[in-house]
């Protein structure tokens, strides 16, 4: 009996460390990575060690290059998995950001308001002085600096001159959603309310917080981002982290979530000045019909991005930790945003991750 008792205790040991052994092997999950501020120094991973498919990653490439991309960044959790440049491009060149540079004001109005300089809610005209529109003073006073978050003023969308002249009304603030060069005047808004320039107060808040470099440039009537391609990719890893960067919160967390949600009812995908994927309906630049799904269906639902001329892109995937950037000049014909080009792009994207 005793040996019987003494097999069974063995048994159960052997069944026990068996048990605890597998249970004590999932895979790690990594710690959020944040580059330092200065220097070139940046973590990186690899396709082998995520569990990737390395024998697609050639054809993303390859895809990349034939259609004009300059650049082409992925972070997992802050790490850099795929850095790339092509046709000349190297990771010193500038290059603009186009409409998706719409989210750095965005960002910064954010922080001007935690910081209580301004609030979204007011009128634009409370920061700006009226004038600044051809409209009635009554419907001018109806546009807040929200609406100018949401692309829902109310003015004509046919130009993108943003002087009064060209200022004038098409429906009521928050009535009507089209996609608007008149957001910048967010930027005169927060130099008014903090006593800077906007590129001062930019620069202070957002751009060296984050160890980005870049700076503003006007073209006509656009007030225009350039910079290295990692710069554009710090500020979409503070983005992942929802605003903060390390142990520093750069934009509260309220204000970055109202910003990557549905913020009006006309167009779902829309949140302030960021695109959003994963919702039933959304509309297009330039068009006020609704198409019916997801503005990129190859792509994650709970992605967000920014979106630019000639196919500048942000994608931010919370899902995955994931943040990817393409920077180039425009992947077929001349486009303002969007493309057929997201969603072949994300196809070749799945298939490395999936």
């Amino acid at each position: 009996m005793t040996k019987n008792i003494c097999k069974i205790l063995i048994l159960l040991l052997c069944t026990s460390c068996s048990k605890e052994d597998n249970d004590s092997a999932p895979t790690p999950t990594q710690s959020m990575y944040f580059p330092p501020l200065t220097g070139n120094t940046w973590e990186t991973t690899s396709i082998s060690d995520l569990k990737w498919n390395q024998n697609a990653v050639q054809p993303l490439l390859d895809y990349l290059e034939l259609k004009h991309s300059k650049s082409f960044l992925v972070l997992v959790n802050g790490r850099i998995v795929l850095e790339n440049y092509f046709n000349g491009h190297t990771a010193a060149t500038p290059w603009y950001w186009a409409s998706a540079g719409k989210t750095l004001t965005s960002t910064v109005t954010g922080i001007a308001q935690q910081e209580g300089l301004l609030n979204v809610n007011n009128n634009v005209s409370q920061y700006i002085g009226t004038g600044w529109t051809s409209e009635t003073l009554a419907k001018e006073n109806l546009i807040t600096c929200k609406h100018l978050l949401t692309m829902t003023s109310g003015l004509d969308d046919s130009t993108d001159d943003v002087k009064p002249e060209s200022l004038t009304y098409k429906a009521d603030a928050g009535s009507r959603w089209a996609y608007h060069n008149v957001y910048v005047k967010l930027q005169d808004v927060v130099a008014k309310a903090s006593g800077q320039t906007w590129e001062n107060y930019f620069n202070t808040k957002l751009r060296d917080k984050i160890g980005m470099n870049g700076n503003w440039i006007q073209i006509e009537a656009n007030s225009v981002y350039t910079s290295n391609s990692r710069s554009m990719a710090r500020f979409g890893l503070l983005m992942l982290n929802k605003g903060k960067w390390e142990n520093t919160q750069v934009l509260n967390e309220s204000f970055f979530n109202e910003a990557t949600t549905t913020s009006q009812n006309i167009n779902l995908a829309y949140g302030y000045l960021w695109w959003l994927n994963g919702k039933v309906s959304y509309h297009l630049p330039q068009s006020q019909l609704t198409f019916p799904g997801s503005v990129i269906p190859t792509a994650p639902n709970d992605m967000f991005m920014a979106l630019g001329k000639n196919d500048q892109k942000i994608y931010v995937v919370p899902s995955k930790k994931m943040v990817i950037i393409r920077m180039g000049d425009a992947a077929d014909e001349e486009n303002l945003a969007l493309s057929d080009f997201d969603e072949t792009l994300w196809q070749k994207i799945s298939a490395v991750y999936q």
